[in-house]
């Protein structure tokens, strides 16, 4: 037994060890935070969700939803085009093409609406029509589709924001400045409940209720970008109200971040409050999480990650004129999945709903089919990393390769004309299992020389591209 002295002693050193054990020590914390410097920022990892995810869904919906226009016009999105801007065929940009004298959109807007009818009136329809609207049913249709995060546009260049921001707009009534349904919740909600992440796009460049334009020439794209010290402030309290409010996966801003902001003090703040979250490459400084090529693929792997983003047809935002020739085909979505994911990168598939919420039938199709695929073939999309090359021809066939763990998977962009396939310069060891994606045997491959042959089952399951797993060791 020890005395009483010394126990006093005891329980008196025991109490200092247990009270300093409770006080918070640097080295105990968390990572520091981060600052509103480069440097900081620049450390900021891209979180492993992201990099797997491989699909997201973008999403373009508000007063340009209404009348839902623009001419069928540069398929091919040649920016550069003098032409381009007058018919620009991005829906979303109904505000500024219908201000061009001489344009298509002015003449469908005198038309439908009368030449004197002023864009914002469409506020007063455009919350009628999303009364009854069904975030669930948005959410279920994305997670069928495939996709593991989405991106609404909160604001887009006119400056219309779809939640009812407590910055208020010094230039718009108060009737005509947001959606009186806070949609940006609502979404968040139903797309968290559905497993999926929920990213926010910002248009913090452009803002034609600050700067009205419109933009004609080339030029006007950067004198149209207000840099007042009010739209500085403007923009820096709207997007921390979006962080601190529904604190998104994705902080996707769009044509720089006013001069007059603070970008890296959000940038910080933001990975601070949600240290997973990703940040684009459009805040016009040097830091982004990846890059975000606008109907553009790249040729081979890029070391760095990116994203694609592009519509379903030729516009992000809802075009009533858009039909099946204007809308990728299914099988080419899925080779255009497929590619971009190949070259490390992920695609952020927009679709453009109609001003009462309900997605186009011509748009339904591709997300059906792409779902369906995924279905089948996801275990070769997510989470998977590049291998050493992304690309090769099979029997005439575009190939692609993804490879995850210990297996290497080779993706047939089109369906193999003949019941055996050969794969050139690859050598799995003795053992190696190969199979195909949907089928239930293992198939038999033989080495033939540095290439190996695998015969196919007579009936190939699914439809459009068709998938080899090579499981073992590969040189």
């Amino acid at each position: 037994m020890l005395n009483p002295g010394f126990g006093r002693f005891y329980r008196f050193a025991l109490a200092l060890i247990v009270a300093f054990a409770l006080v918070p020590h640097p080295a105990a914390q968390s990572p520091a935070p981060y600052s509103p410097t480069l440097e900081s920022l620049n450390r900021h990892p891209l979180p492993a969700w992201y990099a797997d995810a491989k699909l997201g869904i973008f999403v373009h919906w508000g007063l340009y939803s209404v009348p839902g226009w623009a001419p069928l016009v540069h398929p091919n999105h040649d920016f550069t085009n003098e032409d381009y801007i007058k018919n620009n065929p991005y829906a979303e940009w109904y505000l500024n093409t219908l201000r061009i004298p001489g344009s298509a959109t002015a003449a469908y807007h005198r038309e439908h609406y009368g030449a004197n009818y002023d864009y914002y009136n469409f506020a007063a329809t455009f919350d009628k029509e999303i009364k009854e609207w069904n975030p669930d049913t948005w959410a279920k249709i994305f997670h069928d589709a495939g996709a593991k995060y989405v991106v609404l546009t909160t604001k887009h260049h006119d400056g219309f924001t779809l939640w009812p921001s407590t910055t208020p707009n010094p230039t718009l009534p108060a009737d005509k400045q947001h959606a009186t349904r806070d949609l940006v919740g609502d979404l968040t909600t139903a797309v968290r409940r559905e497993g999926l992440r929920m990213g926010l796009y910002y248009s913090g460049g452009y803002d034609w209720t600050f700067v009205p334009g419109p933009i004609v020439k080339e030029s006007d794209h950067q004198t149209v970008k207000p840099q007042s010290e009010a739209y500085g402030k403007y923009v820096d309290a709207q997007v921390r109200e979006l962080i601190s409010r529904y604190q998104p996966a994705v902080l996707w801003n769009d044509i720089d971040y006013p001069k007059s902001g603070h970008p890296l003090e959000i940038m910080a703040e933001y990975y601070n409050a949600v240290p997973d979250g990703v940040i684009d490459d459009r805040f016009g400084v040097k830091h982004a999480d990846f890059k975000s090529p606008e109907y553009q693929t790249l040729d081979k792997i890029s070391p760095t990650k990116w994203e694609e983003c592009r519509g379903l047809g030729r516009s992000f935002g809802y075009n009533r004129a858009e039909g099946e020739a204007e809308t990728i085909a299914p099988d080419e979505l899925i080779y255009l999945l497929v590619d971009i994911v190949s070259k490390n990168g992920n695609l952020l598939l927009d679709v453009g709903p109609e001003a009462d919420g309900t997605i186009p039938p011509v748009q339904m199709t591709r997300l059906k089919a792409l779902g369906a695929w995924l279905e089948q073939n996801g275990d070769a999309i997510y989470g998977t990393h590049t291998w050493k090359r992304a690309d090769g021809e099979v029997d005439g066939l575009r190939v692609r390769f993804t490879q995850k763990d210990a297996s290497l998977y080779a993706i047939f962009l089109g369906k193999p004309k003949a019941t055996t396939v050969t794969i050139k310069s690859l050598s799995p060891q003795a053992g190696a299992k190969i199979s195909l994606l949907g089928a239930k045997d293992d198939l038999a491959w033989s080495q033939q020389g540095s290439d190996i042959k695998v015969s196919l089952p007579s009936v190939l399951p699914g439809e459009y591209a068709y998938v080899l797993k090579i499981t073992g060791p590969i040189s």
